[in-house]
């Protein structure tokens, strides 16, 4: 039973190690049949970022899903979602400083000052590195109690990204509405609901 249980983990780990690349690939693909409209650069930065946002999203499901619906299986590969939400955010990043403004520091550097939205992302961003960063075993040990509450501030990350994303946008706010009710759905859940939100707070891990 434990040698067929490894089994399915392996394939389970290998199955959203594949799908949390697939949109990479798909866009590497677009790239190479010019298929990104008439303005590449930005098509590019925008999807990383709305990916990182969806992988981002998904870490934060994992502990209601395992509170509703007793899925304690999904707490093995949240890590793997969070790590995914830093990659696309660190590729959206990337794309945007290389490909929007052209490692031009001077420019980057008043970018970074003079708009709003640039700022909270940033200041997102180095949250979610942080998070990154420690997110493995030997960090969690060396850190103890104090592990938990840096991870707690996901859900401030969550609320710069929206922020980031809501400033940036000057109409079809659709999306960034979905992104907003699903947060405050979530938070709605750890509030209102005492024995979730016990259950929260045991599985900050």
């Amino acid at each position: 039973m434990v040698l067929v249980s490894g089994k399915r983990h392996l394939l389970v780990w290998w199955g959203i190690f594949l799908l949390g690349l697939s949109p990479l690939a798909w866009l590497i693909y677009r790239i190479f049949l010019n298929d990104l409209g008439t303005d590449p650069v930005s098509t590019v930065v925008k999807i990383n970022g709305e990916w990182a946002i969806r992988f981002l999203w998904l870490t934060l499901f994992v502990t209601p899903l395992r509170v509703w619906f007793r899925w304690r299986w999904l707490v093995k590969y949240r890590r793997m979602f969070g790590l995914y939400a830093l990659f696309y955010a660190s590729t959206h990043l990337l794309a945007f400083i290389a490909l929007m403004l052209e490692w031009q520091w001077s420019q980057i550097y008043e970018e970074f000052l003079e708009r709003p939205y640039i700022s909270m992302g940033a200041a997102g961003y180095l949250l979610m590195l942080a998070l990154g960063v420690t997110s493995f075993k030997s960090a969690m040990k060396y850190m103890g109690r104090n592990w938990a509450r840096l991870h707690r501030l996901v859900y401030v990350i969550a609320i710069l990204v929206l922020v980031h994303y809501y400033w940036q946008i000057r109409s079809d706010y659709g999306e960034v509405l979905i992104y907003t009710g699903v947060l405050g759905l979530l938070f709605l859940a750890r509030v209102l609901n005492p024995i979730s939100r016990g259950d929260f707070r045991t599985d900050s891990r």
